[in-house]
C-alpha cells in the first residue's frame, strides 16, 4: 500500500513535475494555497489562474486536490512583516517567512491532519537522515554531481527536525531542464510556464508603492547624511532605499555614492563611497539550527547574507538571548538588516537567522 503524501501545488512547473515523479511511489493529495482575495490580488502566488493550473494537473493524474484559504495567516505572518520591516528600516525576505509560517507551517499541519505521513514541495533542496548525528539534515540541491545553481536551501533554513521528518524534495537532484522535460513529456499544461521573478504580492517590483497602499500612510521625508553626519540632501522616505543602493537617490555627488545605513529612529539615510559598504561582523536573531542541536562554542563554517551570493568563510559564535555573532574572514559588501544569514558546512545547512 502506498504511503499518503500531500504535495504543495503552486500551479508552476516545478511542483507539477514533482507530482509526475511522486505518483509512482505515493498516494498523493494536491494542496494549493489561496493567499489573496480577488479584489486585492496583485501577484502570482495564489492567483486564480495558478489554482486552475494546479487543479488541471491534479485532474490529469486523478488525485484529490484541495485549496487552502490562508489569506489571514499570510497577511499576519508575511505581508504585515514585510511592510513593518521596511518601515523599521530593514529589507525583508518574505519568501523565508512564507516558508516558515505558511507552506511548512500551516499547510504541513493540514497535511498531517489529513493523515499524510509525508509532505512535498517543488523546492530544489535535499533532506537526508544522518545516523551518526541522529538528526535530519537539510542539504543543497545537486545535479550532475555538482551543486545546483537553483539550490533553494537558503530560504528553507527555518525547517525543524519534526518538519524535516515528513518532508520530501523530489527535485533535489535535478536541474531545471530536466524538470521542464518531465512536464513536457507528460503533457502538463504549465510545462512552458515561466518562473516567477518577483515577490508574489508585488509583481511590478514597486515595493514602496505597495507599502504605501497597504499601510495607508505616506513615507516621511528625511535627511541624507554622509558618514560624518553632515546633511547632504533630502530623501523621500526610508522605504525607498536599501543598503548598497546607488541609483534612484535623486542627488548627484560627482562620484558614486551608496546607501550604507538607514536609521529609522532619526529618519536618516547615510550615504558613503563603496568602501563604506563592507563589514566583517554581524549579529543574527530568531536563529534556527538544523545540523546541530545548539551552538555552544565558536564554529568555523561558511555563510551567505543574501540568496544570490556565494557563501564565505566565517566563524559563528553563541551570543546572548539565543543570538549568533558572525565574523567573516573577509569583509562582506552590503550586509542588510532584515535579510537572513545562513550557515553552511559544505552542502549541509547548519542553520540561520535574521540579520539585526
Amino acid at each position: 500500500m502506498k504511503k499518503k503524501l500531500m504535495l504543495a501545488m503552486s500551479g508552476g512547473v516545478d511542483s507539477s513535475a514533482a507530482l509526475a515523479l511522486l505518483t509512482k511511489e505515493y498516494d498523493v493529495i494536491g494542496g494549493t494555497l489561496q493567499l489573496f482575495d480577488r479584489e486585492e490580488l496583485c501577484g502570482s502566488c495564489g492567483d486564480p489562474s495558478d489554482i486552475e493550473d494546479a487543479k488541471a494537473v491534479a485532474a490529469k493524474y486523478g488525485i484529490e486536490h484541495r485549496v487552502f484559504p490562508f489569506r489571514e495567516l499570510f497577511r499576519k505572518h508575511v505581508t504585515d512583516d514585510f511592510v513593518q520591516t521596511y518601515l523599521d528600516g530593514g529589507t525583508p525576505n518574505p519568501c523565508i517567512q512564507c516558508n516558515k509560517h505558511i507552506k511548512f507551517g500551516a499547510l504541513l499541519d493540514e497535511a498531517l491532519k489529513l493523515g499524510c505521513e509525508y509532505f512535498a514541495t517543488g523546492h530544489y533542496a535535499r533532506v537526508e537522515y544522518d545516523d551518526a548525528r541522529g538528526r535530519y539534515l537539510l542539504k543543497k540541491a545537486i545535479c550532475g554531481g555538482e551543486i545546483n545553481p537553483k539550490d533553494q536551501s537558503y530560504v528553507l533554513y527555518n525547517l525543524t527536525q519534526e518538519q524535516l521528518r515528513h518532508i520530501v524534495f523530489p527535485l533535489g537532484t535535478m536541474d531545471k531542464a530536466q524538470v521542464r522535460e518531465i512536464a513536457l513529456s507528460n503533457g502538463l499544461v504549465n510545462a512552458s510556464k515561466p518562473d516567477s521573478q518577483d515577490i508574489c504580492f508585488v509583481p511590478d517590483g514597486d515595493y514602496a508603492g505597495f507599502i504605501q497602499r497597504y499601510s495607508g500612510t505616506a513615507p516621511a521625508e528625511g535627511c541624507f547624511t554622509d558618514t560624518d553626519g553632515n546633511i547632504v540632501g533630502t530623501h523621500n522616505g526610508l522605504i525607498h532605499y536599501t543598503i548598497g543602493q546607488r541609483k534612484g537617490l535623486g542627488i548627484s555627488f560627482g562620484k558614486p555614492m551608496f546607501v550604507v545605513e538607514k536609521n529609522s529612529a532619526a529618519n536618516t539615510v547615510v550615504l558613503g563611497e563603496s568602501d563604506k559598504l563592507f563589514r566583517d561582523t554581524l549579529t543574527v536573531r530568531d536563529v534556527n539550527l538544523i545540523s546541530v542541536e545548539a551552538l555552544y562554542a565558536p564554529l568555523e563554517c561558511c555563510a551567505k547574507t543574501r540568496y544570490s551570493m556565494r557563501e564565505q568563510p566565517c566563524v559563528i559564535s553563541p551570543a546572548e538571548n539565543g543570538r549568533i555573532i558572525v565574523r567573516f574572514m573577509q569583509p562582506q559588501r552590503a550586509v542588510t538588516p532584515g535579510q537572513s544569514a545562513v550557515f553552511y558546512d559544505g552542502d549541509i545547512v547548519i542553520g540561520g537567522g535574521i540579520i539585526e
